[in-house]
């Protein structure tokens, strides 16, 4: 019995030479002159679209959800892909789905090649039938694990020592079209979900220009995902609570989990403050820290190589560094300063009475 294939793998050095190698004139082949339809919304598929302009490739025109409210005024606000779009004078579409008026507008563009970075919304089979060479994605892991909206967010949770940028097929299930290529790299437990995400635009944006003469000829042939696959869900507000009633690794995996969005929270009494990345405090603690309840905040001698102190909020097992927090109705300040501004004993979490009860 043959063995199935395995989807293309670049190793990140492998990845930066196939992308060097891509020649401008190789983006504008074909009957179409490699026009290009980019669809995505937030400020990772804008940094993507900027990233392949530069690169060359002929992207036609954007597609986006509409404009948003945004901020506590909820003042209507275009997309960050469609700011780009105006930055670099490419006509945009705006819509939450992909409707017959829609369709007609964008296959208008005459484009080979759909690319999808984060668009927000599935899309039906009439328009993935749409386009010469269909519509690739470009997803935030390695598939099939974390489908869905969130997967930087649950690799995070999940203590994933790898991170990936995945190229794929798009069909009408969510996440689950043949790979054309996949690039994975190692994923710092002290990193927040917002950087690793900056860092995976980065790489698969490389990738997509790496792929895109193969995928604008029709010659590039994905493979099926294999494995079991699991689900990355949005996290909401309460995801983002914290509470140090876990373990050190648990409770600095979800500060940077949900970092910036929706944004790791938890209670000082009573309360809400926001928290910077953190990491696992790595010696051992001392006093008073080591006889400490999880939950309580003190100023321990560093762990690494540095002249100061840290701030360390006690655990269930151990502690974890705070590197930033942010009051009720403040900005954020450095956890030193915070700390250094209260009296008496700081306790985070909401658990002080039935702790000392």
């Amino acid at each position: 019995m043959t063995a199935a294939p395995s989807p293309r793998t670049f190793t990140l050095d492998e990845l930066h030479e196939a992308h060097a190698a891509v020649t401008r004139d190789q983006l504008i082949t074909g009957p179409r002159e490699g026009r290009v339809l980019f669809a995505g919304t937030p400020q990772i598929a804008a940094d993507c679209l900027h990233t392949l302009i530069a690169d060359g490739v002929a992207v036609a025109g954007v597609l986006t959800r509409p404009d948003a409210p945004v901020g506590r005024r909820r003042r209507l606000t275009p997309s960050p892909v469609a700011q780009a779009a105006d930055e670099l004078g490419l006509p945009v579409v705006k819509a939450d789905r992909i409707d017959q008026q829609t369709l007609a507008a964008i296959t208008a563009w005459d484009v080979d090649l759909g690319v999808v970075v984060a668009y927000g919304a599935l899309l039906p089979r009439t328009a993935l039938e749409a386009l010469p060479h269909g519509w690739v994605n470009l997803h935030y892991s390695a598939l099939p694990r974390h489908r869905g909206a969130a997967p930087v967010q649950h690799a995070i949770l999940a203590g994933d020592a790898t991170a990936a940028a995945t190229v794929f097929q798009l069909e009408t299930g969510m996440d689950t079209g043949p790979i054309h290529a996949v690039c994975e790299v190692p994923l710092s437990p002290e990193a927040s979900a917002g950087a690793v995400l900056q860092d995976l635009t980065r790489l698969g944006s490389t990738l997509l220009t790496a792929l895109l003469p193969e995928l604008l000829q029709g010659t590039s042939v994905p493979v099926p995902q294999r494995g079991e696959p699991t689900f990355a869900g949005k996290l909401g507000r309460e995801d983002a609570f914290i509470d140090p009633r876990q373990e050190a690794e648990a409770v600095a995996g979800r500060i940077n989990a949900t970092i910036p969005e929706p944004g790791a929270w938890t209670l000082h009494g009573e309360q809400r403050i926001k928290l910077g990345p953190a990491r696992v405090y790595e010696a051992e603690l001392p006093e008073p820290l080591s006889r400490a309840v999880p939950g309580d905040v003190a100023r321990a001698p560093t762990d690494r190589a540095a002249a100061h102190d840290v701030v360390v909020l006690r655990t269930a097992e151990g502690g974890v560094v705070l590197s930033a927090v942010q009051p009720a109705g403040k900005r954020m300040i450095s956890a030193a300063d915070w700390l250094r501004g209260l009296r008496g004993r700081v306790v985070l979490g909401g658990h002080d009475e039935e702790d000392q009860a």
